[in-house]
Order: C-alpha cells, then sequence, then structure tokens
C-alpha cells in the first residue's frame, strides 16, 4: 500500500514523540556486551574527549551506547534526519545538521568547534547515503584537525532484523545479545598530506570492516 504524504506526515509526527520511548525500550530488553570497555572508561576518566565511529547501518544501537555522555552528532538534513535528531536531542546529543553532500563545510566547521569545547562525537563514516562500509573523509580529518582519538566500533547482535535499505539498517529483536567491540585509540598527526591522509581513510575503513567482521564471530560464539 502507498501511503499518502498526509499519512507519511502522521507517520512522523508519531514518530517524534514515540520513537525514542520504542528504542529504549527494547534495547532495555537485550543484553548488551561491550569488549574493551576500558578503552572509553580511561578517556573519560583523564578528560579526553574522543570520536567514536560505527557503520549507519549499526546505528540505533551506537547512538544509544553513547548518549547521555556530552556526544555531538552530525545528522542529514533529510526529513528523516529530523526525526533521528529528536530522538538525539532526547538521548543527550549536541547535534549538528549537514553531509558530505549538503551544508559539508559548515558542519565541519561546528564539529571541529564543539571538539575543540571538549565535547565527543559520534558520527557514521558512511552516512547518510553511502556506499555502504565505505569511509568518507569526515571522522579522520575531525580527528586530524583537532587532535581528538578516534575510536572504531564494530556492533552485532545475534537476532535482528535488516531492512531493505542501502545501509541493511539492523533492528535487534527483543532479548536477543548484543556485542560491541571498540578499537584502540587512533591518533592523528595534523601534520599527513593529503595523500598520506587518504591512504589513513582507507586503513581506516579497512580496519572498522575487520572490526566488524570480529565483532560478528563473537555474536556467534
Amino acid at each position: 500500500m502507498k501511503l499518502s504524504n498526509f499519512q507519511k506526515k502522521v507517520l512522523r509526527k508519531i514518530g517524534f514523540y514515540i520513537a525514542d520511548i520504542a528504542v529504549n525500550i527494547l534495547l532495555k530488553t537485550c543484553k548488551i556486551k561491550i569488549h574493551k570497555r576500558e578503552i572509553i572508561n580511561d578517556l573519560i576518566l583523564r578528560k579526553q574527549n574522543f570520536i567514536v565511529a560505527f557503520w549507519h547501518g549499526y546505528m540505533m544501537i551506537g547512538w544509544y551506547l553513547h548518549r547521555n555522555l556530552n556526544c555531538a552528532a552530525l545528522v542529514s538534513r533529510s526529513k528523516d534526519g529530523e526525526l533521528l535528531a529528536h530522538v538525539l536531542k532526547k538521548w543527550g546529543y549536541k547535534v549538528i545538521r549537514g553531509s558530505s553532500h549538503i551544508g559539508g563545510n559548515e558542519a565541519m566547521e561546528n564539529i571541529v568547534e564543539l571538539l575543540k569545547q571538549k565535547n565527543n562525537l559520534v558520527i557514521t563514516p558512511d552516512g547518510p547515503t553511502g556506499p555502504i562500509y565505505k569511509m568518507k573523509a569526515g571522522a579522520v580529518v575531525a580527528a586530524k584537525k583537532t587532535q581528538v582519538p578516534l575510536i572504531l566500533t564494530g556492533i552485532c547482535s545475534n537476532k535482528k532484523i535488516n531492512l531493505k535499505s542501502w545501509d541493511k539498517f539492523e533492528i535487534p529483536l527483543p532479548f536477543s545479545k548484543i556485542n560491541v567491540l571498540y578499537s584502540e585509540p587512533i591518533y592523528i598527526s595534523n601534520t599527513l598530506t593529503y595523500d598520506e591522509t587518504s591512504r589513513l581513510i582507507q586503513d581506516c575503513e579497512n580496519k572498522l570492516n575487520n572490526l566488524q567482521e570480529d565483532v560478528r564471530k563473537l555474536c556467534l560464539s
């Protein structure tokens, strides 16, 4: 059944009111195991802010895990982005609107400013439109400009639904087991050349894909 524009507006309005509540209820039923949690905890204890990056398809869990941790988030200016921005604000995020396609330069300036003010950043480096599992420059460039460590994050649910979207968006089923795996902090020199930075972006992409494969194995064990 094809929805009318009015029906879409009604559903979006309902989503504004119940999305964060629904996700909270769902994920509270799940058993979440965080591997290498001490990496984030140590940075927090040292009052060192950080950038967390995970693939777009796992953002439901990724955003939830880092709520109320003095985090900023980059969200597209699309209508779907409006709903996500609303949820993230409920979770204590400072929301920056923009993407690599629209408002990218302004968004990067805002990201750098917030990082310099000791906020953390949570970002989906293949968002908002893909291609899937291909890292765009934002996370690495922000870490390079601010000397804030980058933490790559693999996420997996043992029981889930994957939507037929470009990012294969993952929704964990109630009472599923979720594994989260952090990388070691990646510190990026601000003296890197353009070519060196491009190679590092590719290296981080490979590391995040390997991390995602490692966490999938943890889900099966």
